[in-house]
């Protein structure tokens, strides 16, 4: 595993974990840690013992507080045009493998962004996830305006939005910004069963079902649908279909090989 300077990396069983490490400053973003979680991803990306990937932050207090506010100060419109964040989120949105994000603590701004990029969000009972970019007259633009409001509904992205109050783990479950709480000490343990489940299942038919959501919910239920049959004939003439099939009428665990 290559060594990075803002995260730290690990593989094991099967899951790959970015943890950013700037607890100093709450594991504030900047364009260092975008360039390596960019270049963590690739690593995971062509790694095949890599099947799910975690985002965490380091320590208890913060997954990460938002963007590194000195650095934001001298961005200008070409900066907010040519958008690192919003182009690592959408590969993030968009990787070919499942994502998590383990939120421990403040997820803020560029973390509340980074964590909805995520296939899964799991927040600690210490979670406290929100947008308040507009107390500094900018809005969140690393794609909260729209992926807050594909998550929650538009009525309450609005309110968040504008309002800038964060909500807390209770909250942002019964408002479906995350899907589980747990305590702090069972965060990790959570993310990684769930990881674990994922695992257990096809990888092609992992893959192939998230683009087939993501697509789907970008489109029209019709074309949603062809993708969703384009993607079943490309399984049902895949190794790994021949062998779950086989394996549940033989009573025993499959196989997969991801082919």
């Amino acid at each position: 595993m290559a060594e990075y300077e803002t995260i730290l990396t690990a593989v094991e069983g099967g899951i790959g974990t970015v943890t950013i490490n700037r607890p100093d400053v709450r594991n504030a973003l900047n364009t260092q840690v975008l360039g390596d979680i960019r270049a963590a991803l690739t690593e995971f990306r062509y790694n095949r013992e890599v099947g799910v990937v975690i985002f965490t932050g380091a320590g208890e207090r913060s997954f990460a507080a938002g963007a590194d506010i000195g650095e934001l100060r001298e961005k200008t419109a070409v900066d907010a045009l040519s958008s690192m964040f919003q182009a690592v989120y959408d590969e993030i949105e968009g990787y070919e493998k499942p994502t998590i994000a383990a939120v421990n603590g403040y997820a803020l701004g560029g973390g509340c962004e980074l964590a909805m990029a995520c296939d899964i969000r799991i927040a600690s009972e210490n979670a406290r996830l929100g947008l308040p970019e507009l107390a500094l007259s900018i809005i969140p633009a690393a794609g909260g305006t729209q992926r807050l409001a594909r998550l929650v509904g538009k009525g309450k992205a609005i309110e968040m939005i504008l309002t800038g109050r964060a909500v807390d783990a209770a909250e942002a479950r019964r408002i479906g910004l995350v899907t589980q709480v747990t305590g702090q000490a069972g965060l990790m343990t959570a993310a990684r069963e769930t990881a674990a489940e994922i695992l257990k299942k096809g990888p092609l038919a992992v893959r192939l079902a998230k683009l087939a959501v993501l697509t789907g919910f970008e489109t029209d239920q019709k074309t949603g649908l062809v993708v969703e049959r384009l993607a079943q004939a490309v399984l049902f003439d895949t190794h790994d279909k021949r062998e779950g099939t086989s394996a549940f009428l033989e009573k025993r665990e499959p196989r997969f090989e991801g082919r």
